[in-house]
């Protein structure tokens, strides 16, 4: 391998493998596919403490992981490689910058498959493919156990902003509840926005949700322990709910069950890597069984409340390597 960088132009950048050190921009940015190929031990630098990562957490607490300021980028260039999440950003045309943007797929498993590119820059390339295969294996099995189910229940995945509520129009979102044997809101329903202070748009709304049999409130918050059933009802704001299955049902879940003392979520972090454990709660949620408890998300109207992660929590060596969490599937 070439002894230092070679090359270093808009469109080509490159590196000597393995990587010997590395940072991370953490904001948003699933450190999960480090974890799952071991490569923790070579992280010795992250921009914010506000990870969802135990493990993380741990080293930084540690004492192994640098604080770095994102104000000052030449920080970075300490580094052999600095991973960021936003391959917008102008300053990507730094010479160790690497773009690793999985969240920004339209599926699932093309999330998890990012993996793959990551095993490049560690010559962990016959790793990073088993990782895939058994996440890619154990998630086809769980689509495939609920092809036979006739009953397909409604989902809306909805959140609220500005006195507003709308429908997702991300493909992932709506790709889970297929995967999950569910059927999303009809495609005629186009309207963006619901104005809860229009009355007519808040009987339109309601017509709509008379249709569902499971709500996943996507709302984003600030406080997500403080997010209950009494916030979510009120911002629904209908009068007349004799008719609205999912509450009768008690089926209102937000994907907030795993976050930080600093409020990071783990569904922009493992949840990213690990799409079968995703696929394992909607398939609960929406076929309950009672003998299965969820990772990702929590029900509302029961008044579940968010798993707080800290250093604490890392339930293995820093300096192993994490296995995919298989779910039991036949």
């Amino acid at each position: 391998m070439a002894t230092k960088t070679k090359y270093c132009t808009p469109r080509i950048k490159s590196f000597v493998i393995p990587l010997s050190n590395f940072s991370l921009d953490v904001n948003y940015f699933p450190v999960s596919f480090f974890e799952l190929l071991g490569l923790m031990p070579s992280m010795k630098g992250m921009t914010s403490e506000m990870i969802a990562s135990p493990c993380l957490l741990k080293l930084y607490n540690e004492g192994q992981i640098q604080m770095l300021n994102k104000s000052e980028p030449q920080q970075f260039s300490h580094y052999t490689a600095h991973f960021i999440g936003d391959s917008s950003n102008q300053q990507t045309q730094s010479c160790n910058y690497v773009s690793y943007v999985p969240i920004g797929e339209q599926a699932p498993l093309q999330r998890a498959e990012w993996i793959k590119y990551l095993g490049l820059f560690a010559n962990m390339e016959v790793r990073a493919n088993e990782i895939y295969d058994a996440v890619k294996k154990n998630y086809m099995c769980l689509v495939n156990s609920t092809a036979s189910k006739k009953l397909k229940p409604i989902v809306a995945w909805m959140e609220f902003n500005d006195g507003a509520w709308s429908f997702t129009k991300e493909a992932y979102k709506l790709k889970y509840i297929v995967d999950a044997g569910g059927e999303n809101l009809d495609e005629s329903i186009n309207k963006s926005t619901y104005n809860i202070s229009s009355i007519e748009e808040l009987e339109q709304l309601n017509a709509i949700l008379c249709t569902v049999d499971v709500v996943i409130d996507g709302t984003a918050t600030p406080d997500p322990m403080g997010y209950n059933s009494t916030l979510f009802l009120q911002n629904l704001d209908i009068e007349n709910q004799s008719c609205l299955a999912f509450l009768s049902s008690q089926s209102v879940w937000r994907h907030d069950k795993r976050l930080s003392t600093d409020m990071a979520l783990d569904w922009y972090d493992g949840a990213v890597s690990q799409p079968q454990l995703v696929l394992a709660d909607l398939i609960e949620v929406l076929f309950p069984t009672g003998n299965y408890t969820t990772t990702y998300f929590r029900n509302l109207l029961k008044d579940e409340l968010p798993v707080t992660l800290g250093p604490e929590s890392c339930p293995r060596d820093t300096l192993t390597a994490q296995e995919p969490t298989i779910v039991a599937c036949g």
